[in-house]
């Protein structure tokens, strides 16, 4: 299986092309260090769910 674009995914969800993404607990390691360094990380939300998965979406702005 190819590896994820998570810049990509970053930047789609922040371009308001995609509603979430989700991370699984394999896949946490290789995301960490990209969603550390990437610029707009405080725009973009994870919440934890059953089974360890992430979903990742844009914090909604009022």
């Amino acid at each position: 299986m190819a590896a994820k674009d998570y810049r990509q995914l970053l930047e789609d969800l922040r371009a308001g092309k995609i509603e979430e993404f989700v991370v699984t607990p394999e896949e946490f390691m290789d995301f960490q260090p990209i969603y550390h360094d990437y610029e707009y990380r405080t725009q973009v939300e994870g919440k934890a769910e059953r089974g360890g998965e992430l979903h990742y979406h844009l914090i909604k702005r009022d």
